[in-house]
């Protein structure tokens, strides 16, 4: 791996909430968040046309979700975090996997040395235009980008019910599903139009695991700890009144898995 520099230029940090939440809340993240389907991350290496010795550059890979799906189907996968916390669990979850400090907007590879770039749960952190130069930078000529997101189907009313009190506290801080991420990549850009496919599956958790999944939102690791301990209360609540989850050991959370690809010019 050739290491440009470009990862200590001025500018280069991530984003304050996001630094704050996922160092808190690390741990909360590994126990909670689901990997990703196999059909998902399947899509993604057939669409970029990775074959099993490709090398593949993963951005904000966090605790490793995708990453150790993605060593199952690629050899040369390096994973970029710039979050301590999580590198630290993602070093220890994916061990063979090169682990970097790093942003995408300061990616220290040389140019047109990767064959693949993959972002899971994390693009719409980017300073978007940057990220989308730098990604275009070392890519191989015709290389891709695959994004995914997990995020929880709302259309299930206690899940509805328990987003609506996490969105209480989202005020700017950025999103997904709105896709005003997707103005980074521009007609005149160095990538071909996104395509895009949805899949959708279920992760069997008990109480405490979904109300660590709240504790992981960045946002709400980055709470004052009353404030935090507070939300994390009436989602105890919610899981112990509603009629579909009282009593209950175990239930399904519902995830709807957004996948986008694209090619670079």
């Amino acid at each position: 791996m050739t290491d440009t520099g470009r990862g200590d230029r001025p500018g280069a940090a991530v984003d304050d909430v996001a630094a704050r939440g996922y160092e808190a809340g690390g741990d909360d993240y590994e126990r909670s968040r689901p990997g990703y389907p196999d059909a998902a991350v399947d899509l993604v290496v057939q669409e970029l046309a990775l074959p099993r010795e490709s090398r593949v550059l993963e951005l904000a890979a966090g605790t490793g979700k995708l990453t150790r799906m993605l060593v199952r189907r690629v050899t040369g996968v390096i994973a970029v975090e710039p979050v301590p916390a999580m590198r630290r669990r993602l070093a220890g979850a994916v061990p063979s996997v090169p682990v970097v400090g790093a942003v995408a907007e300061a990616i220290p590879l040389a140019d047109d040395s990767v064959d693949g770039v993959v972002v899971a749960t994390a693009f719409h952190w980017f300073r978007g235009e940057e990220a989308v130069e730098e990604i275009a930078r070392v890519l191989r000529p015709r290389g891709g980008l695959g994004l995914l997101w997990n995020n929880p189907a709302r259309s299930t009313s206690w899940v509805a019910d328990i987003w609506s009190v996490v969105d209480e506290h989202r005020g700017d801080t950025p999103g997904n599903l709105d896709q005003t991420w997707r103005t980074s990549f521009r007609e005149d850009g160095p990538f071909q139009a996104l395509q895009e496919q949805a899949f959708a599956h279920e992760v069997e958790m008990a109480p405490d695991d979904l109300v660590a999944r709240v504790a992981s939102v960045s946002f709400i690791a980055a709470l004052p700890g009353t404030e935090r301990a507070d939300v994390l209360e009436r989602v105890r609540t919610i899981i112990t009144t509603h009629p579909e989850l009282a009593g209950r050991p175990t239930f399904a959370l519902p995830y709807r898995t957004s996948v986008f690809w694209c090619r670079r010019r």
